[in-house]
């Protein structure tokens, strides 16, 4: 049987055209650290809180995500999206992305996870496996809405954001088991 240990894969957002950046911090999550209980799917499984800043003024709406480059498929792992937040919010608190979207902004809505839900689903990489990667992107863009629905797959989301983004911040945290 082959072993799931692997190297890690390179920055997801690497091969696409480079964007500005703006900043993405959390109360919750540092940069290259371990994620927390709190965030990870054998623990609370609760989305972390985020707020971001310096993205540009034209900015009309955002896509918050969290991708692990980093799962044992070609595609990666997508544990949250949400799409069409307004321009106006400026960050998530802790447990956002509760299934259903009612603690989201008003507008703004969850794409289903990789995991098949509506919400976040925390980190869960293969017992054993290295340690996954979890960026954390927030996206800015030129539109008031994605124009897509809930029923969007991830990569359909991904797609449309390359086509709208006027800038990213990403926050990375680490996770294995």
């Amino acid at each position: 049987m082959t072993s799931l240990t692997r190297p890690a894969a390179e920055d997801p957002y690497a091969k696409l055209p480079p964007l500005p950046s703006f900043s993405l911090t959390s109360p919750d999550v540092a940069a290259g650290a371990r994620l927390a209980a709190d965030f990870v799917a054998d623990g609370s499984n609760t989305s972390p809180a985020l707020a971001w800043s310096g993205f540009p003024a034209q900015t009309r709406s955002f896509v918050v995500s969290c991708f692990d480059p980093d799962a044992p498929t070609p595609s990666g792992f997508w544990h949250w999206d949400v799409v069409d937040v307004p321009a106006t919010v400026t960050a998530l608190e802790r447990g956002a992305g509760a299934h259903g979207g009612h603690r989201l902004p008003r507008g703004a809505f969850h794409v289903r996870n990789d995991a098949g839900g509506d919400g976040y689903d925390g980190a869960a990489p293969p017992a054993g496996d290295h340690e996954h990667r979890y960026f954390f992107a927030v996206h800015a863009l030129d539109v008031d809405s994605l124009g897509v629905g809930p029923g969007t797959s991830n990569a359909g989301v991904a797609f449309h954001v390359a086509f709208h983004a006027l800038a990213r911040a990403t926050l990375v945290a680490t996770y294995s088991r």
